[in-house]
């Protein structure tokens, strides 16, 4: 099993004739991904990848009965086609684009838990469950099905995670990338609790980083909720002061947000903190996983 993405999942792409959505359109195409359809205001009628694309989100759903958004979106236009996907019924939406100005993502996340829908981003990579299909631009070669789920709030960590669980014969449930912005549009406690419920999932690694409370405040949920064992690893430990350090939501300010305090309350939750990605393989190993 999986979570997030199933066989039942058709995936509409949103900004799917501009260059980066074409392009990752193909290669979720390549993967098995259901994608049924497009949206590009004022293209509606054409064709990218064989899939056809329509003018609004409520014309593709009502044509290809799609459940499921992936956007590439120029970030000025994300929260007006985010409230019309929710408008026309999708329940699961992964918003890739960065530069999403706060406040809108605020009134995203808002309207989103208000209609019950489960939003991924802004900034990420998406999802990917193994041998099925993915909803955003993670490189599928470098996954392989199994029992191991991943959070991560960094996309490159979580290719390599991945990457060195495959090569050590443990594949993964599913990758989730949450987001790298200051505020994002699901907490990673939320992703943690899908995991727990899903039979196919053995265990869970989180990557986290720098900046921001999510890992403290998923470490109480780990505390009372997590039967699986939750391994994590906290990138940025010699990020300066105040520097944001290549993601948005990743910037250390004063006693906030630290790689100390974050490990801190990951242990004191019984998780096992890793010092280095490599080590990853090792705790598998431990827990008999694969």
């Amino acid at each position: 099993m999986s979570i997030l993405i199933n066989d039942s999942t058709r995936v509409i792409v949103q900004g799917i004739t501009g260059r980066i959505g074409s392009t990752q359109t193909h290669w979720m195409l390549e993967y098995g991904t259901k994608v049924v359809g497009g949206v590009t205001p004022g293209k509606g009628g054409s064709t990218v990848e064989g899939v056809p694309v329509f003018d609004s989100v409520k014309e593709a759903v009502q044509e290809t009965g799609a459940n499921a958004s992936v956007f590439f979106v120029p970030a000025a236009f994300v929260l007006d086609a985010f409230l019309e996907t929710i408008d026309a019924g999708v329940k699961l939406i992964v918003v890739v684009p960065e530069h999403i100005p706060v406040k809108d993502v605020l009134r995203m996340r808002s309207y989103a838990s208000e209609k019950g829908v489960f939003a991924l981003g802004p900034t990420t990579p998406g999802i990917l469950v193994p041998g099925k299909g993915k909803m955003g631009i993670m490189p599928a070669s470098l996954f392989a099905p199994g029992r191991v789920g991943i959070i991560s709030r960094s996309g490159t960590l979580s290719y390599e995670f991945a990457g060195i669980l495959s090569e050590s014969s443990v594949g993964q449930s599913t990758v989730v990338g949450m987001g790298a912005d200051p505020v994002v549009l699901r907490n990673l406690a939320d992703i943690l609790e899908l995991f727990q419920e899903d039979e196919g999932t053995d265990a869970v690694i989180v990557v986290g980083e720098v900046g921001g409370e999510q890992e403290e405040k998923a470490a109480g949920f780990i505390a009372r909720k997590m039967t699986k064992p939750v391994a994590a690893y906290i990138a940025g430990r010699y990020s300066p002061q105040g520097k944001r350090m290549g993601h948005a939501g990743a910037i250390v300010r004063g006693a906030a947000g630290t790689v100390a305090g974050k490990q801190e309350a990951m242990r004191a939750a019984g998780v096992e903190v890793l010092q280095s990605p490599q080590h990853v393989a090792e705790w598998a190993k431990k827990h008999n996983l694969r």
